[in-house]
């Protein structure tokens, strides 16, 4: 993918990603003959794995991919898990059998796929997929979570034939330059990942993008379970219920804070279920649901420079990495209702990628009126600040530019009355950035 971070820290597996970076096309690339044929040289890693739970959607896939792997390890499950992108470091995205991959492990394995592909053209996501597969396919475990990196049909990840359980989060509008700008074709792309006889469950959709869904679903003679339409999930005195056509679900409420993250963790919970793996039963859904992380989805920051800024002035501080409207909303509704709460004002220091829809972003805050403080980031294609404050201004929000989150966030604080709510939020780039900036805040 293009763009990648330029906060990683000197790690002994950094040359070899170099290298990789300096070989292959870091643009994306939508196609599948390449990986097939990576594959094809490696000995078909894809076919040697356990399990596979295949995520796509828009909005909302990590944050279930997360949840799923609570579940499972809470049910004593070893759990392979394939995300992307990576915050601070590239080894984020593989865990194997619930650790991240060494920095070693990572080196050799990428080595052994380099040498595998012997000079043929390959992008750099896929061929760090392939990384993936190979090192999943080398270590025993129970369950491989693979989270598609764009799209679905054409996406580096579905060389996978055959998974136990495709999962699709909510669709919306995101990356027009290579799905489609209409939801049907959006859909049209996620929906690839469903394949013959294999259950689908479907997070909630407009009716556009589900009429897709739908009948992709259908074709393929695919069982399909909807959130809202075969299942629902809901809040009821602080609880998780989740009501299915045979079984109720009593679990706690889940960690990850929002009204979306009740849809996802319905979500996750019923494709746990579809699994059919003995282990997995209401207490271990339960655990999970109430202990899933996921750094940068709405995470309160209590450690770091940054954190020491918001505590000395009384206010808390947030990041959250969603970057196209239906992210906005999302986090626009949490913020309300965190205001709504205390009377407290709300601030955003946001930066966000110069292709991203900035208009759709800032006007879901138009009701919520925050102040937004602008930043600049180490993002190639970051949009520049002053543009940022001309759309936010747009919609009524007084707006201010800063050169960097340092600087937006000593904004967002200075002034008389309460201490603020403050959220860090626009792109997964800029997230990074604000955990790198200690190592207490890396991801583990």
């Amino acid at each position: 993918m293009s763009g990648e971070p330029l906060s990683d820290h000197l790690r002994a597996h950094d040359a070899a990603l170099e290298r990789l970076r300096a070989l292959h096309p870091r643009l994306i690339d939508l196609s599948l003959g390449r990986m097939r044929r990576l594959c094809a040289a490696l000995g078909d890693p894809q076919r040697r794995l356990p399990p596979v739970v295949h995520v796509a959607g828009t909005n909302g896939k990590g944050s279930t991919v997360a949840v799923l792997r609570a579940i499972a390890e809470a049910a004593g499950l070893r759990v392979h898990v394939f995300t992307s992108p990576h915050l601070v470091r590239f080894a984020e995205r593989i865990r194997l059998a619930g650790t991240l991959i060494t920095d070693a492990h990572l080196a050799a394995v990428l080595e052994h796929v380099e040498a595998a592909n012997a000079g043929e053209p390959i992008t750099f996501f896929e061929i760090t997929t392939a990384a993936a597969l190979q090192a999943f396919s080398e270590v025993q475990a129970d369950l491989c979570l693979l989270e598609v990196g764009l799209g679905g049909s054409l996406d580096a990840t579905n060389v996978i034939e055959r998974p136990a359980v495709s999962v699709i989060a909510p669709v919306d509008h995101d990356h027009h330059e290579f799905l489609g700008s209409d939801l049907a074709s959006i859909a049209g792309e996620k929906a690839g990942i469903i394949k013959a006889g294999a259950p689908v469950v479907v997070g909630r959709q407009s009716p556009e993008a589900f009429a897709v869904i739908e009948a992709r679903a259908r074709a393929l003679g695919a069982p399909l379970l909807a959130l809202g339409v075969d299942f629902d999930g809901w809040l009821e005195r602080g609880r998780l219920v989740v009501q299915l056509e045979d079984r109720l679900l009593d679990l706690p409420a889940p960690a990850l804070p929002g009204v979306h993250q009740v849809d996802n963790a319905a979500l996750a919970a019923v494709a746990a279920l579809q699994l059919r793996e003995a282990r997995i039963d209401e207490d271990a859904i339960g655990r999970g649901v109430a202990s899933a992380v996921w750094p940068a989805r709405m995470q309160r920051l209590t450690a770091g420079p940054l954190a020491a800024m918001a505590k000395a002035r009384g206010a808390d501080l947030w990041l959250d990495g969603g970057h196209n409207p239906h992210a906005a909303r999302a986090l626009a509704r949490l913020l309300g209702d965190m205001a709504a709460r205390d009377g407290r004002p709300v601030a955003l220091v946001c930066g966000l990628l110069a292709n991203k829809d900035a208009e759709g972003f800032f006007s879901a805050f138009a009701g919520l009126a925050p102040s937004v403080h602008a930043v600049g980031f180490e993002a190639d294609a970051a949009s520049p600040t002053d543009r940022l404050v001309d759309i936010a201004r747009s919609f009524d929000l007084k707006a201010e530019a800063h050169a960097d989150v340092t600087a937006g966030l000593a904004a967002a604080l200075a002034g008389e009355g309460p201490p603020p709510h403050v959220v860090i939020c626009g792109s997964l780039y800029l997230a990074g950035e604000v955990l790198a900036l200690d190592e207490a805040t890396w991801p583990r």
